[in-house]
C-alpha cells in the first residue's frame, strides 16, 4: 500500500464521497481532494482509488484527472475498464479520448459532512 494510502482520515473521506458522483457525472480527482478538506491532495486521492479492492462498492470509475481524461494505471487493462464502466453509465468520450466536463462534471450543490 503506498504511504499516502494509508491517511486512514483521507481514505474514509474518499470513500464517503465517491459513491455521491451519480452515474453518468465524473468528478476530478482534485475536486474529491478539496471536498475531502484536502485541497493539494489529488495525487494521494489517486492513491485511495487505487487500492481499494477489486470488489468494491465505490464507484472508482467516476473519479478522472483534471483535463478529463483517464489516467493511466499500473494495472493491466484498467484505463480500458474504466472507459468501459464510464460508457456503459451514458459518458460520452470526445475523439482525443477525453470527457467533455462542461456536460459530466458533478457539480454537487452541497456536500454532506
Amino acid at each position: 500500500m503506498h504511504k499516502f494510502a494509508a491517511n486512514t482520515s483521507l481514505r474514509h473521506a474518499v470513500c464517503r464521497l465517491v459513491p455521491l458522483i451519480p452515474a453518468g457525472y465524473v468528478a476530478t480527482y482534485g475536486q474529491i481532494a478539496a471536498y475531502a478538506g484536502s485541497p493539494r491532495a489529488a495525487r494521494q486521492v489517486g492513491m485511495v482509488l487505487a487500492g481499494l479492492p477489486q470488489a468494491t462498492a465505490v464507484p472508482w470509475q467516476r473519479v478522472i484527472n483534471a483535463a478529463g481524461a483517464i489516467s493511466p494505471r499500473g494495472k493491466a487493462g484498467a484505463v480500458e475498464i474504466q472507459r468501459i464502466l464510464l460508457e456503459e453509465e451514458g459518458i460520452s468520450f470526445r475523439s482525443d479520448g477525453t470527457i467533455d466536463l462542461r456536460k459530466h462534471l458533478w457539480r454537487p450543490e452541497s456536500i454532506p459532512h
